[in-house]
């Protein structure tokens, strides 16, 4: 699945009225399906399997989440980048082409943006980071068909000119490998160990930043992680040192945590968990306090010796309601995931805590005998809602009561 490299592109006015357009992009299903129209974006060809998205805002966060790396993003509101862009709603760590999404598909022409706080086009600043997209595209019909079928695999080309190779297009998209078994987190993880201080944004004054050294000490392992999940962890006063997927459990520990947090991520867990679950595990067996979000939550079913199985649509929107079996409590989240955790296949040591109310899956879990819990939906929203927030205080209230309280006094 790897994109090819393409000319610049800028932003393209629409055809005149009176004119046959020029049909500059296609999306080429694996069952050779061919959905015709405009190209935005890279210039190019990029193959991915297809998803859609129901969220209504957010669009810029959404095309930047490293869990989408290796699809390509069916937006079903049909107003996209009417705000435009700027350099502040990017939700990924890694500003490389392949720390989000290869391609994405829109309803309407995509309009001059008008926000205050935008700072591109979205045409151009899709181009800078390497994503081909197109649009006049029935996104419905395209939603409706992944809602009965699955997510297909496809290819995406833009081309100017309008000249494609159909036949060859339709045979790569046939080519392509399934989800299943892919690990794509190398692509999308920190190269490097660092500390993370950026709290949230407010209207104020932008980002705050928090001084680290009387929080708790929270390990964040990167699978994928979403920068808005680190800000809010930065606000419920932790300091947090973001590692690599592929961190030991030997060398998370000697950075003495008061937790660890297992992020979000693209990708099939069970291969992920080929490194990551044998981590996951000492790291249970330490007993230190771990919260886990999407493919966290994922690996932690793994690691518990569980399974995950592939969803035939995914759930990816802010609008999905999800229930919390520990308050009674509904809650509408966001979500962002093909895979989910087999409830039937988890010991007895882990509580079911949060379940879809469109489809009864599993989003949540904790365990009796260790101080972990995780997620299978996005706390942090961005986009979305803030319903789940309190999760960030779950989590520093559950490192509160495994710390060890200090000595009074001294001999």
């Amino acid at each position: 699945m790897l994109q090819d490299d393409g000319a610049s592109a800028q932003p393209r006015p629409a055809p005149a009225p009176w004119a046959d357009p020029v049909v500059t992009a296609l999306l080429v299903l694996a069952d050779g399906t061919v959905l015709e129209g405009f190209g935005i974006g890279r210039t190019g060809v990029a193959d991915g399997e297809v998803c859609f998205n129901t969220a209504m805002t957010g669009y810029q966060e959404i095309l930047t989440d490293p869990s989408y790396a290796g699809q390509i993003v069916t937006f079903t509101f049909p107003h996209i980048g009417n705000v435009g862009t700027n350099d502040e709603d990017l939700e990924s760590l890694e500003a490389a082409p392949a720390s989000g999404v290869r391609g994405t598909v829109i309803a309407s022409a995509v309009t001059q943006p008008s926000n205050w706080r935008s700072s591109a086009h979205l045409d151009g600043w899709l181009d800078a980071r390497g994503i081909v997209g197109i649009t006049g595209i029935d996104t419905r019909a395209l939603t409706a068909r992944i809602r009965d079928h699955g997510m297909p695999n496809a290819v995406i080309a833009n081309d100017p000119e309008g000249r494609f190779d159909r036949a060859a297009l339709a045979a790569r998209a046939a080519a392509l490998a399934p989800m299943e078994g892919l690990d794509l987190v190398p692509p999308v993880t920190s190269r490097a160990r660092s500390d993370w201080s950026e709290t949230v944004w407010a209207l104020s004054g932008g980002y705050g930043t928090r001084q680290a050294g009387e929080g708790f000490r929270v390990v964040a392992i990167d699978y994928g992680v979403k920068r808005n999940i680190l800000r809010l962890l930065a606000q419920a006063g932790c300091d947090v040192t973001v590692v690599p997927a592929t961190t030991s459990a030997a060398d998370i520990l000697a950075l003495k945590p008061d937790g660890v947090f297992l992020s979000n991520g693209p990708g099939d867990p069970a291969a992920t968990g080929a490194y990551a679950v044998p981590v996951i595990r000492d790291l249970l067996e330490a007993k230190v306090p771990t919260f886990g979000i999407c493919l966290g939550h994922q690996l932690m079913g793994l690691a518990l010796g569980g399974r995950t199985v592939k969803m035939a649509q995914g759930h990816h929107g802010a609008n999905h309601p999800v229930k919390d079996k520990t308050t009674g409590k509904v809650e509408i989240v966001s979500m962002n995931h093909g895979f989910a955790v087999d409830p039937a296949s988890l010991p007895a040591t882990a509580v079911e805590t949060h379940v879809s109310l469109f489809d009864g899956s599993n989003c949540g879990l904790t365990l009796t005998d260790r101080p972990a819990f995780s997620v299978q939906h996005h706390p942090e929203a961005s986009p979305g809602p803030r319903d789940s927030h309190y999760l960030f205080e779950r989590f520093v209230t559950l490192m509160r009561e495994a710390k060890p309280e200090p000595e009074i006094g001294g001999a």
